[in-house]
């Protein structure tokens, strides 16, 4: 494929220690797995879906080719290297298997940024959002060469990567920014969220 046939990757490479080991992707949220939830928001702005996860028996009622990590413990980072490696599309974008609210109008507003630079990702006051993001494929060299180095923290691609910055106000365009970027990452995120339902 070329530029403008952009990919998708859900990585779902983490340990979820604090889940007790337990698959966060198949938490189920307003009626749906997520990771059912996220490949409906997906499959409206890729061409290309696939997950970068330990096993593919995991997911092989998900209908979509799982890629083991390239470079095994190297965390999110090395689950970011590896969704480029394997890309045939282009730009590639990641999101982490926890967030359950995806948006294809904003996943397509980072497509469509990230044509200026490296890529683009979402900058809030918390932070920046790696796991909701696009990369250019190009970069997985340098990608590489943060992992060689030993940078295994994600945020601190924007050392080496020249990233457009989509910010609060901007993804307020497409709702609730705190809705849109929640990542269950412990059983008392979940929690909250089943119980404002």
């Amino acid at each position: 494929m070329h530029r403008g046939h952009p990919a998708a990757a859900i990585l779902a490479g983490g340990q979820a220690r604090r889940f007790g080991g337990r698959d966060k992707s198949r938490l189920v949220i307003e009626g749906r797995s997520i990771i059912v939830r996220q490949m409906e928001v997906l499959q409206r702005v890729a061409h290309e879906i696939y997950i970068v996860g330990p096993r593919a028996d995991l997911y092989a009622d998900i209908g979509v080719p799982v890629y083991a990590d390239l470079l095994p413990g190297r965390g999110p980072l090395g689950g970011v290297f590896t969704a480029l490696e394997v890309a045939e599309g282009d730009p590639v974008l990641v999101v982490g298997c926890d967030l359950p609210f995806l948006d294809a109008g904003l996943l397509a507003r980072l497509v469509a940024r990230s044509d200026r630079a490296d890529g683009a990702w979402i900058v809030t006051a918390r932070g920046v959002e790696p796991l909701v993001a696009c990369y250019q494929r190009a970069v997985r060299d340098r990608v590489l060469e943060r992992l060689r180095a030993g940078a295994l923290k994600l945020a601190d691609l924007g050392t080496a990567l020249s990233m457009v910055r989509v910010d609060e106000a901007e993804v307020a365009e497409f709702g609730p920014s705190a809705r849109l970027l929640t990542n269950l990452n412990t059983p008392e995120d979940y929690g909250r969220i089943e119980s404002t339902r």
